[in-house]
């Protein structure tokens, strides 16, 4: 296939324009992050394009070419909707064990009232464990807990308060500074620009480096390279992109959810710590169905920008996205203002499409994905809903398309088989469980 690269300068290009030709399974992985291969073919007639002003709301430091951001959700998403009580010193030792992989970011647990989600009773000892005798990862590591209101928000406070030794201080800042104030959003674009647009970064270097096929992983994990008091903690804080979802979840409608997200994010930047949203159910609502309005949910997540969040994870609760959904979905948001390095994607793979949905999230440009090790996973207001899609999955199809995590495949894969034996439950990583058969074969 012959490719064509279009520039476009600070203010317009001439472009040849009628179709617009994306190949989301390039002959070559090597070539799947370089510019060229997304870019458009335009054809038959010109037109004066004008390149969009775009917001930016994002303070997270730019990613190297191909470089792709795993936030591991097996902690807290994975393990909320488990029927039987897992004991805290395997909750501790799943942290441990997946803070030696290279992982950057591991939800951990969650502020919200143990009648709610029982699983989550503990999670106050978990992040007193945490601060008192933190891992000691290859990489530092961000470790987020989930606040689901202003209470959740002030019991965070009070156990890291509590779980620091008189005269030290909490490592809960952020490296990125995420005290740097959103850019306030210009009016609507009188041109929408093309999600493809934005594609993956390019760089001097060679992004096409594919990782070793022996190790899985991309760059070395190095024990003890990295330091205890480089990690940090975050929170997050969810809202839903269907009415009758946030009735069920936080008996309040979307508008409400909002309100209560604002003292929350408040609070949080006083203190000098990252916010990440969460829009639930915005490809599928177990009450509304699969057409959710994807321009409600660019609204919401433009509104969780705007407010403060760092960033906003939006999430195919219900595992009933498509690709021509997810493609849809991505471009309201590119058509709200909304940047790519603002986003986080969440599927789901109760259909089996998480995978094929992330691929075209990374077509347009998006670079960090929620995945749980083992597929673990579930959401107690959506019944049918199965796992998230599993990180030994996704991270084995980045690396083979020549993306670059950070992430031990094989190391995840043993976490996956080992916190899978212990909730007495089958291993839904389907890499996970071919690479254990490799590596026993030798």
């Amino acid at each position: 296939m012959e490719k064509h690269f279009s520039a476009f300068p600070a203010n317009s290009a001439i472009l040849q324009e009628n179709e617009l030709h994306i190949n989301i399974f390039p002959l070559r992985a090597a070539s799947y992050f370089t510019m060229s291969h997304i870019s458009p073919i335009f054809r038959n007639r010109q037109i004066l394009a004008f390149k969009c002003l775009r917001r930016s709301f994002a303070t997270s430091a730019r990613q190297r070419a191909g470089e792709v951001r795993i936030v591991e959700v097996g902690p807290r998403d994975g393990l909320q909707n488990e029927k039987t009580s897992i004991p805290l010193p395997v909750k501790l030792e799943f942290i441990r064990r997946l803070s030696g992989t290279g992982v950057r970011n591991i939800e951990a647990g969650s502020f919200v009232a143990p009648k709610w989600v029982p699983q989550m009773a503990n999670s106050a000892e978990v992040l007193n464990d945490l601060l008192r005798d933190p891992p000691l990862p290859p990489v530092p590591i961000a470790y987020n807990f989930l606040v689901p209101n202003f209470k959740g928000m002030q019991n965070f406070l009070n156990s890291v308060e509590s779980s620091i030794p008189e005269g030290d201080s909490a490592p809960i800042t952020s490296p990125e500074n995420p005290n740097a104030p959103p850019t306030p959003p210009p009016s609507p674009p009188p041109e929408k620009w093309e999600p493809g647009e934005q594609g993956p970064i390019t760089s001097t270097g060679n992004p096409n480096e594919m990782p070793s096929s022996t190790s899985g992983v991309d760059d070395p994990v190095q024990p003890g390279k990295s330091s205890a008091a480089s990690n940090q903690m975050e929170v997050s804080l969810f809202t839903a992109a269907t009415e009758a979802f946030s009735k069920a979840n936080t008996n309040c409608s979307i508008a409400e959810s909002l309100e209560r997200c604002r003292p929350i994010v408040s609070l949080a930047k006083s203190r000098d710590i990252r916010v990440r949203g969460y829009v639930s159910v915005a490809l599928g609502c177990p009450y509304e169905g699969s057409d959710v309005d994807p321009h409600k949910v660019a609204e919401i997540t433009a509104t969780l920008l705007e407010m403060g969040a760092d960033e906003v994870s939006v999430a195919d609760t219900t595992g009933m996205g498509t690709a021509p959904k997810t493609q849809e979905l991505l471009k309201a948001l590119f058509a709200a203002g909304i940047a790519p390095k603002d986003l986080a994607l969440h599927f789901h793979d109760t259909y089996g499409q998480a995978l094929v949905n992330a691929v075209v999230g990374l077509e347009n440009g998006i670079r960090t994905f929620d995945s749980s090790v083992g597929g673990l996973g579930g959401c107690p207001y959506s019944k049918g809903a199965t796992g998230n899609v599993a990180t030994e999955d996704l991270v084995h199809c980045l690396h083979s398309l020549g993306g670059h995590t950070g992430i031990d495949v094989e190391k995840m894969a043993e976490i996956g088989a080992w916190i899978s034996k212990e909730l007495g439950r089958p291993n839904d990583s389907r890499a996970g469980k071919a690479i254990l058969a490799r590596l026993s074969s030798k």
